[in-house]
């Protein structure tokens, strides 16, 4: 892994290394092996110059917040995933609203920009950042189809592969890899243009990066054109449930409108059933979960005797669509990062953070509150796009004051030293390899392992509480672990980077 933020303060100015770790596919930006790219003359000498620290500090220092940031996205991820099943309310929206799961995407995306910013401050040559970027895309889709297509059945089915006529083609890491290539091309392409110093004024530094913001109102346009405006005809599948009443059975959805925004008949689900193929699509939608399905929304529990046929279907959570909307979620983390570039103060910084925070924040309520634009994180909606924006310049401005402003870092190291090996918890814990890997050796039957073992005799049985063991086996079995392990890696210099 490349070298990360590092800060050293000295009398006056202080200086950070240029290649910045960008472990996109959950994106690092730990410590590791890299090191600072050397220039002749003055002028580099003036571009390495007090980016991130106040010039009074003596002492050499980091900007720990970002790591302390993606160690908790990390974090929540693991919770939500694993500890959803017992407590639903925090797992993902069943459509419209916004749960702790549903910040989870939106972070990660705003943490790719930050890094990129640091990533691409200075590109000596745009033909060999193209090449980096490009290969990093591939890896981050190559390790997607690989950990979320289905080949992997972890962490209890200990069985491998995947039919192709069934693959899912989407997923968390090709969304993040889209969103990477697609901010970071920008960047990469307008350093000619870009400023190394940003002139005074609230809005200068939105004016230095107009490129970056002309990118993501694109997007949007072409979102928001696509979702209002794209006719969605009828359509039908066959649900596929061994052992369920209604398996290999087809069903018709009807549609024939424009511009809805309700599970059956959006523009988002017709694109992917489209260019993908409704057999591509995740076939456990969330939406299982609505009052038109189940009377024990938000929670899953039986099917409607009534229930609309859609209810059964497909629908592809990191579509196409939706992916490209997710694009302005990383063009507000990398406008964060190019602010602590070029923001010399603390009170500066977060002064900018807060207020942008706030005000997306507050934008995303008001749409969704007058129904003009519903928060939906199935659909990545512009509203759902503001919230969570904001939400997480918010919580990163919080972590800046707490770990790099008043120096409270112990309470926070575990959050850091997930973040800095964030890519190999995330597939070791997040995707289940590591629990695939202990359940591969079990007794008599494939539900006599550890990991089952220490689960039902150590948490559930102690607590007389399936949901509460359950809870406290991926907060301590799981989340405390990771951040052990990550701590002893940390401290051993191994790091895992795409």
């Amino acid at each position: 892994m490349e070298k990360g933020q590092e800060i050293a303060a000295s009398p006056g100015r202080a200086k950070v290394s240029e290649q910045h770790a960008i472990d996109v596919a959950i994106v690092e930006h730990g410590s590791g092996d890299g090191k600072s790219i050397d220039a002749a003359g003055a002028n580099a000498e003036k571009e390495r110059l007090a980016v991130v620290e106040e010039p009074q500090k003596k002492k050499s220092t980091r900007v720990a917040a970002l790591d302390a940031f993606r160690g908790l996205t990390i974090v929540v991820m693991i919770l939500v995933d694993d500890a959803g099943s017992s407590y639903e309310r925090m797992d993902h929206s069943p459509w419209n609203g916004c749960t702790l799961a549903d910040f989870v995407m939106p972070f990660f995306l705003f943490i790719v920009g930050v890094a990129i910013a640091f990533a691409m401050k200075r590109v000596p040559n745009m033909g060999a950042a193209v090449k980096k970027v490009s290969v990093r895309t591939l890896k981050m889709i190559f390790w997607g189809l690989l950990l979320q297509g289905g080949y992997s059945h972890a962490p209890d089915d200990l069985a491998y592969g995947v039919d192709m006529k069934m693959i899912r083609w989407c997923g968390i890491l090709q969304r993040i890899a889209l969103v990477y290539f697609a901010v970071a091309l920008i960047e990469v392409f307008t350093t000619k243009v870009r400023p190394t110093t940003v002139r005074s004024g609230p809005y200068a530094i939105f004016d230095a990066y107009r490129w970056q913001w002309l990118g993501a109102f694109i997007v949007l346009v072409i979102y928001m054109i696509t979702t209002f405006s794209l006719y969605v005809p009828d359509w039908s599948f066959v649900y596929h449930n061994d052992g369920d009443i209604n398996d290999g059975k087809r069903f018709t959805v009807q549609c024939g409108v424009r511009g809805h925004l309700d599970p059956a008949c959006n523009a988002v689900g017709f694109i992917d059933r489209q260019v993908w193929g409704i057999n591509h699509l995740y076939s456990q939608p969330v939406w299982i979960r609505t009052k038109d399905c189940t009377f024990s929304s938000p929670e899953t529990g039986k099917l409607r005797d009534d229930a609309p046929a859609w209810c059964l279907g497909p629908f592809e959570p990191e579509g196409l669509l939706s992916s490209i909307s997710s694009i302005i979620s990383g063009t507000i983390g990398i406008h964060y990062g190019h602010v602590l570039i070029h923001f010399k103060t603390h009170k500066e910084r977060l002064t900018h953070w807060l207020s942008m925070g706030f005000a997306l924040l507050l934008l995303g309520i008001l749409l969704h509150f007058t129904n003009a634009i519903p928060i939906n994180k199935q659909l990545y909606s512009f509203s759902y796009i503001c919230f969570t924006g904001g939400a997480a310049g918010i919580v990163l401005s919080a972590f800046y004051a707490l770990i790099d402003v008043w120096g409270l870092r112990v309470p926070f190291l575990f959050l850091e030293w997930i973040g800095m090996n964030a890519m190999l918890v995330f597939v070791l814990a997040a995707q289940g390899i590591f629990a695939a890997f202990m359940n591969g050796w079990y007794y008599e039957s494939q539900d006599k392992t550890l990991v089952n073992w220490i689960q039902q005799h150590v948490f559930v049985n102690v607590w007389h509480s399936e949901n509460l063991g359950n809870l406290l086996y991926v907060i301590f079995g799981e989340i405390l672990f990771w951040g052990v392990v990550s701590g002893i890696l940390h401290k051993l210099g191994i790091y895992w980077k795409l």
